[in-house]
C-alpha cells in the first residue's frame, strides 16, 4: 500500500489497520491474500464524501444522499468474508450483482481475471466506473442493468462464470443463476429474511449437482427486484 506521511494519511492507515485486526480477523477471515488486499485497496476512496469518516466502521454505509433503502456498502467484515468464501483464482471470470460504489468489484478484480458487475441505479453505476478508474482497476466491466429483469437476461447473456456474488440479500437463490456457474464454480449470497439470514455458498459439483454450505449468519438489505416467495400458505 502506497502511503504518504501526512497526518490524514497516517490516520486513515491506522483506521484501516484497526478495521482488519478488530473487525475482519475476529470474523474468521484469515486468508492472507484477502487480508493483504484489504490493506491495499483504499476503501475510503469508494465511500461517499459525506460518510468518508466512517469508511472503516463496522456498519453499512448509505451510497446516496438522501439515503435510499438497500443502496449501501455492506459492512467491511461481510464483504471480506464473502470474498474469502469465494476462494477466487487468478483465472476466474466473476459476476457481481449490485455494484454499488465499486468497492467489492475492486476486491474481486484484484484476485480474479475479470469481473462483470451489474448495477440497477444509473448514478451508482457511473460512480462505480469512476471509482474503479481512479483506483487503476481496469478488469471490471460495470453495466447498468436490472439483473433480475426478463428472467435474468442481463446475466444469462454473459455466462458462464467461475464465481458469482450477490452484494445484497435475497429470499432465495434463483436457479437460473446457479445454471450460469461453470463446473467447480461458486456462488456466494446472503439468503433468508430478517431477523436472521445465512451466508450461502453454492458450488457446482456436476452438470446438475450442487453442494451448499451456510457457514455464518448476518443480515443485509435486499437486492432490488429479485423474486420473493409468496407468504400465502394453506
Amino acid at each position: 500500500m502506497t502511503s504518504t506521511n501526512t497526518p490524514e494519511q497516517a490516520r486513515l492507515d491506522h483506521a484501516r489497520f484497526n478495521m482488519i485486526e478488530q473487525q475482519i480477523r475476529p470474523w474468521e477471515v484469515l486468508d492472507g491474500r484477502v487480508l493483504e488486499l484489504l490493506g491495499q485497496v483504499r476503501r475510503e476512496a469508494f465511500v461517499p464524501a459525506a460518510h468518508r469518516s466512517l469508511a472503516f466502521a463496522d456498519m453499512e454505509l448509505p451510497l446516496t444522499q438522501p439515503a435510499v433503502e438497500g443502496q449501501v456498502m455492506l459492512a467491511p467484515k461481510v464483504e471480506a468474508r464473502l470474498l474469502q468464501d469465494l476462494a477466487l483464482q487468478a483465472s476466474d471470470k466473476v459476476l457481481e450483482v449490485g455494484a454499488g460504489s465499486g468497492y467489492m468489484a475492486a476486491l474481486l478484480a484484484s484476485l480474479a481475471h475479470s469481473v462483470v458487475t451489474l448495477e440497477i441505479d444509473p448514478a451508482l453505476a457511473l460512480r462505480a466506473r469512476q471509482n474503479l478508474q481512479a483506483a487503476g482497476i481496469h478488469n471490471v466491466d460495470v453495466r447498468e442493468a436490472d439483473a433480475a429483469a426478463n428472467g435474468f437476461a442481463a446475466c444469462t447473456a454473459l455466462g458462464p462464470f467461475n464465481a458469482i456474488v450477490l452484494s445484497g440479500s435475497v429470499a432465495e437463490i434463483p436457479p437460473v443463476l446457479l445454471s450460469l456457474l461453470a463446473p467447480g464454480g461458486r456462488l456466494a449470497a446472503i439468503v433468508g429474511s430478517e431477523p436472521m439470514m445465512r451466508a450461502t455458498i453454492v458450488t457446482r459439483t456436476g452438470e446438475a449437482s450442487f453442494q451448499t454450505a451456510q457457514p455464518w449468519d448476518t443480515v443485509a438489505p435486499r437486492l432490488r427486484n429479485f423474486p420473493e416467495p409468496s407468504g400465502f400458505r394453506f
